[in-house]
């Protein structure tokens, strides 16, 4: 009778400690079941990961940039830098990654690009893009100054950008910006930007002082077609698309330059102190591409104050024009997926330590395999450097570069 009862108990126990796993299970794979869904593909930004909601996206891709340089591959700073020995030079110029999409809702966006060859985190940033006349960014970005440096380095359209670079770039900042697009009817139409900045540089979450950096851009879309951030008419734009715009920097920190790196030192100024150099700089930019034709055109201008030697005060002038053609448009004989570029660039400093006049004309010739997503691209360039008073030093530079994104 006992041995009844135990058997009955056992059976019991067993009944109630499994029914519950039972219906945890059910429960579990019900909730499974009721999650979204997700799907793959390759897209124009690498393989996208995408929730049959749409509120979740994630966007993988690489790049890389394969370079032969000779007779050397960096571009020429000082007067004496045409002298001495040369260096030909094959390498991987960037190795790039790039994870980007949005969460929650369509219209909060996020992205980061990571420099693998110098472990270097260039852009990370959160975007609320839910109307088109206001947007707000947070983070670290390539500040929309310049277009000729805004430019992705895998959609130019030379190999590298101009001489004037380097001295007038605001490159990569870290702040907060509000932007948008202001479409009326016909040519009414304008684009802007508005940036709150800790002036430091890429990398730098320090502020010297109690400064920030300033900065604002208007463009007018005067076709009442905006123009993306790119090189080359890939499109063949079969209506004209052009921008006319004026950007202006106000910042005071140590630096006198900034660049992939961070901050940096102009030729000729000393390293600077905290809040040493107040630095006001304005650009006025074009570009229009029409039918496989392209142009674009920058006209720098640049102030720097020596806070600490009396109010020292020099001023920068720098200037590029940039033109590009497909030109099967007109010949039925050239190759569709051959461009032709040509550039002129200068800069003038009237800094007496450094009064070196700088001219560079370059041309180059892209072979798009698929767009710039993979294109392979030959660049001669002529430099022409004159120190005032002195003897002209001249140098022509061959560069051969295939540029991958995958």
């Amino acid at each position: 009778m006992m041995d009844r009862f135990h058997t009955l108990l056992i059976r019991t126990i067993c009944c109630c400690l499994v029914i519950p796993v039972g219906w945890q299970s059910a429960l579990a794979q019900k909730e499974m079941d009721s999650l979204p869904k997700a799907t793959v593909q390759y897209g124009s930004k690498g393989f996208e990961f995408n929730t049959t909601d749409n509120k979740f996206l994630l966007q993988i891709q690489s790049r890389l940039q394969f370079r032969f340089a000779t007779p050397e591959d960096e571009d020429p700073v000082t007067f004496d830098d045409f002298s001495g020995e040369k260096k030909p030079v094959f390498k991987i110029n960037r190795a790039r990654l790039k994870v980007g999409g949005h969460a929650f809702v369509p219209w909060l966006k996020y992205y980061w690009e990571y420099e693998l060859s110098q472990s270097n985190l260039l852009n990370y940033t959160i975007k609320v893009e839910k109307w088109d006349w206001l947007k707000l960014q947070v983070g670290q970005w390539k500040v929309e100054y310049s277009r000729e440096r805004r430019i992705s380095s895998g959609e130019q359209q030379m190999i590298d950008r101009s001489v004037i670079n380097r001295p007038f770039t605001v490159d990569r900042q870290q702040g907060a910006e509000l932007y948008g697009r202001l479409k009326g009817r016909g040519v009414a139409d304008f684009n802007y930007w508005l940036a709150v900045a800790t002036g430091t540089g890429r990398g730098n979450t320090d502020n010297d002082d109690n400064h920030l950096m300033y900065f604002g851009r208007v463009q007018w879309n005067c076709f009442g077609r905006y123009l993306d951030f790119e090189g080359s008419d890939l499109e063949i734009h079969q209506e004209p698309a052009g921008v006319v715009a004026i950007s202006a920097v106000t910042n005071r920190s140590p630096y006198t330059r900034f660049s992939q790196a961070g901050g940096g030192s102009l030729e000729g100024y000393e390293d600077g102190q905290p809040a040493q150099y107040r630095v006001n700089q304005a650009n006025i930019e074009t570009a229009f591409m029409y039918k496989g034709f392209s142009c674009q055109a920058e006209g720098h201008w640049k102030e720097i104050i020596d806070k600490l030697n009396s109010d020292e005060t020099d001023e920068l002038y720098g200037y590029y024009w940039q033109l590009g053609y497909f030109f099967h448009q007109s010949l039925d004989w050239w190759p569709k997926p051959l461009e032709l570029a040509f550039r002129n660039a200068g800069y003038r400093p009237n800094r007496a330590a450094d009064a070196t006049r700088k001219t560079e004309w370059s041309g180059a010739a892209n072979w798009f395999f698929k767009g710039h997503k993979n294109k392979l691209t030959f660049m001669c360039s002529h430099y022409n450097y004159d120190k005032t008073g002195g003897i002209p030093a001249t140098q022509w530079r061959y560069r051969l570069q295939w540029d991958i994104s995958l």
